[in-house]
C-alpha cells in the first residue's frame, strides 16, 4: 500500500518541495537583506530568487519535471503536451510548498521582523509585508502593473521552452536549471522594480495567504482592488500563454496541437532527468 501511495503522490510531492525551496530562499534573501539594511539592494535580492529557482528544480526535476510555477504548468500544459489531469494537483502542491515556506522565513525571522515594525502585535504592507508577497509601487497604473508582470512571465516561459527544446541540440541534465539561474536573476534586475516581479503565482499566493493569518490582515487580499488576483496570478499565467505561444510558432521546430491541426512536442520539463521527460 504504501508503494501505491507513493506513486500516486510522489509527483505533488516533488513540486511540493521543490517550491518550498524556492520560496525559502527568495524569501530569505528579502528579509535578509530588507531587515538588516535601510537600502535595497537588489543583486542581493535577486540572487537570491535565482539560487531558489536553481535549487527548487534540482529538488524537484528528478520526479515532476521542476515545474514550481503554476503559470509554468499550464504553459507546458498548452505547448508541450503536459497532461492536463496533473495540473490541478500540481498547482495545488507548488502553493501548499510556498505556503510552508514562507512560514518556515516567517519564523525564523520573528524576532526580526518584531524589531523592524516595532513589536511583535504590529504587521503593515509597507513594512515587512512586501518581503513575502509582492505590492506595486504606488506611481504604477494598473495597466501597467499587468503589462510589467505579463512582461516578465513572458520572458521566462520564452526561456525554458528555449532551454528544453530538443532541437536545439542535447539537453544536458543541469542545462535547464542553470537556464533558469540566469533567467530570473536577468528578470529580476531588468524588470522587478516596478511589481516586484512574482512571475509565480504560487510564490505570490502562499506566502500572502501566511501574511493574512500572521497579522497583516485582510489588506493583503484588498490592496489596490484584488490587486492579488490580476496582477501577479493573472498577469504570470497570460504571460505564459502568449510567450509560449510566440515561441513554438515563430521559433520553435516543435509541434503542438491546436483543434484538428498538429503544429508538436514531447517535453513536459524543465529537467531532463525526469520521469515525465
Amino acid at each position: 500500500m504504501y508503494f501505491t501511495l507513493r506513486e500516486h503522490i510522489r509527483e505533488p510531492a516533488a513540486e511540493f518541495f521543490g517550491t518550498m525551496v524556492l520560496v525559502i530562499f527568495g524569501c530569505g534573501g528579502n528579509c535578509q537583506v530588507g531587515l538588516s539594511s535601510n537600502t535595497v539592494e537588489f543583486l542581493s535580492l535577486n540572487l537570491g530568487w535565482a539560487v531558489g529557482i536553481f535549487m527548487g528544480i534540482l529538488v524537484s526535476g528528478g520526479v515532476s519535471g521542476g515545474h514550481v510555477n503554476p503559470g509554468v504548468t499550464l504553459a507546458l500544459a498548452s505547448f508541450r503536451n503536459f497532461p492536463w489531469r496533473k495540473v490541478p494537483y500540481y498547482i495545488l502542491a507548488q502553493t501548499l510548498g510556498a505556503l510552508c515556506g514562507s512560514g518556515i522565513i516567517y519564523a525564523n525571522y520573528y524576532h526580526a521582523i518584531n524589531a523592524y515594525e516595532g513589536g511583535s502585535n504590529i504587521r503593515t504592507i509597507s513594512g515587512t509585508g512586501g518581503l513575502f508577497a509582492t505590492y506595486a509601487a504606488d506611481y504604477m497604473t494598473s495597466v501597467s502593473c499587468f503589462f510589467s508582470e505579463f512582461l516578465a512571465s513572458a520572458m521566462l516561459i520564452i526561456s525554458i521552452l528555449a532551454a528544453t527544446d530538443k532541437r536545439n541540440g542535447p539537453i544536458p541534465v543541469l542545462l535547464p536549471p542553470v537556464t533558469l539561474f540566469i533567467a530570473v536573476l536577468g528578470i529580476g534586475l531588468a524588470l522587478s522594480m516596478e511589481t516586484g516581479a512574482a512571475i509565480n503565482p504560487a510564490r505570490d499566493l502562499g506566502p500572502r495567504i501566511l501574511t493574512a493569518t500572521v497579522g497583516y490582515g485582510k489588506d493583503v487580499f484588498t490592496f489596490r482592488n484584488q490587486y492579488w488576483l490580476w496582477c501577479p496570478i493573472l498577469g504570470p499565467i497570460l504571460g505564459m500563454q502568449v510567450g509560449g505561444l510566440a515561441y513554438v510558432l515563430l521559433t520553435s521546430s516543435e509541434s503542438i496541437r491546436v483543434g484538428k491541426k498538429l503544429y508538436v512536442s514531447s517535453s513536459v520539463c524543465l529537467s531532463s532527468a525526469a520521469d515525465t521527460c
